[in-house]
This record gives structure tokens, C-alpha cells and sequence, in this order.
């Protein structure tokens, strides 16, 4: 199954991305949902998959969190259901990742999925992150507010936190096939119509807070001799107790050339954003498999499929997956970008092997055999 998404991106791109919302009629033509909400239900009940039930009773919004073990409890309406990470787990679901991969990969997070009853939702909000929200069956009534630093939030439960009230520049139900944009920043808020689901693509970059932290990490770990400020040509001050300002501008430059150091900041980037965001469904093999066998394997026609949503990403001359940095050629790396599904002649020189039976064992890529 295939939904095909017609956006024209260059129009998308200019006009609407981290600009402003917009509501994409028929982006998918007689879409068909990839999932149902049995099997949704059943991935909240996993111990290894985010979920949680969102619920508005009588006005008083609670949240409780996956894993579940039924839902005969919870009514007929004002409850919804919501899976994170959903493509890590569910390889029809994964497929409506697919049209959006023209877009910058580093900042994908991840396919949500939504089950909602009727008058259902998870109250009006603010994401930090861009979201494609798809409706699959069923409708949604949404409201969408323009950007403004000046709302003013507030914890209408202590998992849900909610925004005041906000003049809407959409609202309209969509209906299946539809797609709704909301950049980073701007309120919304969307209540069932009956039973529908939805999928939210979601695209998420870290703060420069989030992003200096981790990198003062990878710079401690590895660079462990100290660079300590020195000054040779030290002149007696009038004044011993102010830091001169050229002292000042030394420790900056000092910090910011390790930040300039392409070497280390290039291979800090790649290890630390191909780390997930979300748990995976990785399995080392056990036993390992010998080089013999490994090649046996591929030789005897047994594809390789790459695990769903593992973070693949090149940087510069070097690939990296999975917080980690890939020893093989630029090409070589290509072809692991580009193909979710190997065979043995794209992988046939024996350095090429040595670093996917590696990779292999890790559980990065897995043989079809193996689900």
C-alpha cells in the first residue's frame, strides 16, 4: 500500500515552511490509513512504545501513560489515544514517512498516530517543532493561532500543558487525505468528529542550549587534555581585580575556536543527531554472525533491510548512523542512505563486508529471516 503525496515543495518551501500554517486539501488522494485502531491500541500495550490516553471528562483533562492493558474503562467519547514513534514499529504505518524525505532528514523526529473519539483531543497547545499533520478516517474540527511570544501558558493537568485562549487565522475541519502544516510556534487545537486517526510527521531541531551542552560533553570525552588559558605577555594593571576585556575576548576565542575546529565539531554533529529520539527496534544478533556466514548468507540471495527510522546521515566525507561514524567511502555511504534494502553485489568488496558484518551484528541492519 502507497499513499501518494502531491505537494508542490518548491511552493511549499517559499511560501509556507516556518512560515506560516496552511491546510493542504487532498496532499493524498483517496488516502487509505496504514493502520488500524486495533493495532494501535495493541503497540500502546508494548513496554518499549510511547503512548498515553489524553481524556476531557466533564471538562477535567487527565493523561495517563502507556503501557496499557485494556480500554474497556474508558467510554464512548472525549479520549484519545496517542503513539510516538510509530514508524520505528509499524512497516505499513512507515510508509507515509516516505514523501517526506526531501526534506532535511537530521531534523525528522518522528510518525505519531492519533485515535480519537467523538469531541476528543489533547486541548489547545504550542509544539517546538514543525508537524505535517495527515487525517486519516474521519474528520477534525482545528484551530490555528498566529504566532505570538506573549500567550500565556498554564498546566491544565501536569502532563498537559495548555495555552490561553487565541484568535484563530484557520478554522476548518479536515477530512481524509487532508494535511494540515503547523510550523514551530504557532497554537492549535484539534477535536475529533466522531472516530478518526491522524498522523503528525514531525520535524524537531534541539536548541543552542540542548546542542552547546552535548558538545562541551563530546569535548570533555575527547579532549582529555585541558586547554587552560595563557598569557605571555602579561602587563601590570592599575586595577588586579577587573578582567580586562582582551582577557575577555582570549577565553571567547579561546571557546570558539573548538566550536570553528570542523574535525570536531563535524564529528560531534554526526555521532550525537544520529542518536534517536525514541527507542528502536534494534536487536544484536546472537550468536554473532562469522565473516563466513555473514557472506554465505548474502551470496545465497537473503537481502539486508535496514531497521525502521534509524538515523542515517552524511556529513562532509563521512557517514554516521546510529551515534556513531561509518568506516567506509563516500559511495559506499551513499548507497547505505539511498536503499532501505541491500543485496551482495552493492556490498561485495571485502572491506565493504568487514563493516557491515559489524554493522550487522549490531542489529543496525537485519536479514528478512530474522522478523
Amino acid at each position: 500500500m502507497h499513499n501518494k503525496l502531491t505537494i508542490d515543495w518548491d511552493d511549499f518551501l517559499t511560501n509556507y515552511w516556518q512560515k506560516k500554517p496552511v491546510i493542504l486539501r487532498d496532499a493524498f488522494a483517496n488516502f487509505s490509513d496504514p493502520i488500524t485502531p486495533d493495532e494501535l491500541a495493541g503497540l500502546a500495550m508494548e513496554e518499549e512504545i510511547e503512548s498515553r490516553i489524553v481524556s476531557n471528562k466533564n471538562g477535567i483533562w487527565d493523561a495517563k501513560f502507556g503501557p496499557f492493558i485494556d480500554y474497556n474503562n474508558l467510554g464512548e467519547d472525549h479520549w484519545s489515544l496517542l503513539v510516538q514513534a510509530v514508524d520505528h514499529w509499524h512497516e505499513q504505518a512507515a510508509t507515509l514517512v516516505e514523501p517526506f524525505k526531501c526534506l532535511p532528514q537530521w531534523q525528522f523526529e518522528d510518525l505519531m498516530i492519533s485515535y480519537a473519539t467523538q469531541g476528543a483531543g489533547v486541548g489547545p497547545h504550542i509544539d517546538n517543532y514543525d508537524v505535517f499533520i495527515i487525517q486519516g478516517m474521519g474528520s477534525r474540527r482545528w484551530q490555528v493561532g498566529d504566532r505570538n511570544p506573549n500567550y500565556k501558558q498554564f498546566s491544565a493537568h501536569k502532563a498537559l500543558l495548555h495555552v490561553e485562549d487565541y484568535q484563530p487565522i484557520i478554522d476548518e475541519e479536515i477530512t481524509s487525505g487532508d494535511i494540515l502544516y503547523i510550523p514551530i510556534g504557532f497554537p492549535h487545537n484539534g477535536v475529533s468528529i466522531g472516530e478518526s486517526l491522524s498522523y503528525s510527521v514531525g520535524f524537531r531541531t534541539q536548541t543552542s542550549q540542548e546542542l552547546l551542552s552535548n558538545f562541551a560533553d563530546y569535548i570533555i570525552d575527547n579532549l582529555p587534555d585541558g586547554i587552560f588559558y595563557q598569557d605571555p605577555n602579561l602587563k601590570l594593571s592599575s586595577d588586579a581585580y577587573r578582567i580586562q576585556p582582551y582577557e575577555l575576548t582570549k577565553l571567547q576565542d579561546q571557546m570558539i575556536e573548538l566550536i570553528n575546529n570542523p574535525k570536531l565539531f563535524n564529528d560531534w554533529f554526526g555521532k550525537y543527531i544520529t542518536l534517536p529520539m525514541h527507542e528502536l527496534n534494534i536487536v544484536p544478533v546472537e550468536p554473532a554472525y562469522s565473516s563466513e556466514e555473514f557472506v554465505s548468507l548474502l551470496q545465497s540471495g537473503l537481502e539486508l533491510y535496514r531497521v525502521p527510522s534509524i538515523r542515517i546521515l552524511k556529513i562532509g566525507d563521512y557517514g554516521y548512523i546510529h551515534g556513531e561514524k561509518i568506516a567506509l567511502p563516500m559511495p559506499i555511504i551513499d548507497v547505505l542512505c539511498a536503499n532501505e534494502i541491500l543485496y551482495y553485489e552493492q556490498l561485495a568488496d571485502k572491506t565493504t563486508l568487514e563493516v557491515m558484518l559489524n554493522l550487522v551484528n549490531r542489529g543496525y541492519w537485519y536479514f528478512a529471516e530474522q522478523q
